[in-house]
C-alpha cells in the first residue's frame, strides 16, 4: 500500500466512519423498539437521504443525474444493499449484541471484498488473494467467532 498523505487521510476517514457504523445498529434497534422496526429503518434511511441530498445540492452537480439512465443496473443497486443492512442489523443487534453484529458484518464484508478483488469485477482492479491476505481474512473470521461467544 502506498502511504501517501491521501492514502493516510482515506484510511483515517474510513476508520472514523467504521466507528459510526458500529453505532448504527444499536441506535436503530432502540429506535425500532420505541417506534417499530420498519419505522426505524425508514427513518434512518430517510435521514441519510436528506443529508446526502442537501450535500449533493450544495456541492454536487445535479445535471449528472441525467447520466444514470446509461449506467448498468448492477451499479444502481447500492441503495438496496444499504436498506437491507439497516433493516437486518437493527434486528440482529438485539440478539447478537453490538460487538458480534459488527464483527459478523465486517467479516462478511471482507470475505466478499476479497472475492471481488480476486475477480477484479465491478470496476475494481484485480488484486490476488495472497497467502498473507488469506491468513488475515481467516484471523478476522476466527475473531468473529470469539467475539460472538458469550
Amino acid at each position: 500500500m502506498n502511504l501517501s498523505g491521501s492514502t493516510i487521510a482515506a484510511l483515517v476517514a474510513t476508520l472514523a466512519v467504521g466507528a459510526l457504523v458500529a453505532l448504527q445498529p444499536p441506535v436503530n434497534a432502540e429506535l425500532g423498539r420505541r417506534t417499530g422496526d420498519l419505522s426505524a429503518a425508514f427513518f434512518s434511511v430517510s435521514v441519510s437521504f436528506l443529508i446526502l441530498g442537501l450535500i449533493f445540492l450544495l456541492f454536487g452537480d445535479p445535471g449528472s443525474l441525467s447520466r444514470i439512465r446509461d449506467v448498468p443496473l448492477v451499479y444502481l443497486s447500492g441503495g438496496v444493499y444499504g436498506a437491507i443492512f439497516v433493516g437486518v442489523s437493527l434486528v440482529t443487534v438485539r440478539y447478537l449484541g453490538a460487538g458480534a453484529t459488527v464483527a459478523a458484518l465486517v467479516s462478511a464484508q471482507l470475505v466478499v471484498a476479497a472475492v471481488l478483488d480476486q475477480l477484479g469485477v465491478l470496476g475494481l482492479e484485480q488484486i490476488a488473494l495472497s497467502p498473507i491476505r488469506a491468513v488475515g481474512i481467516a484471523a478476522l473470521v476466527f475473531g468473529t467467532v470469539l467475539v460472538s461467544l458469550r
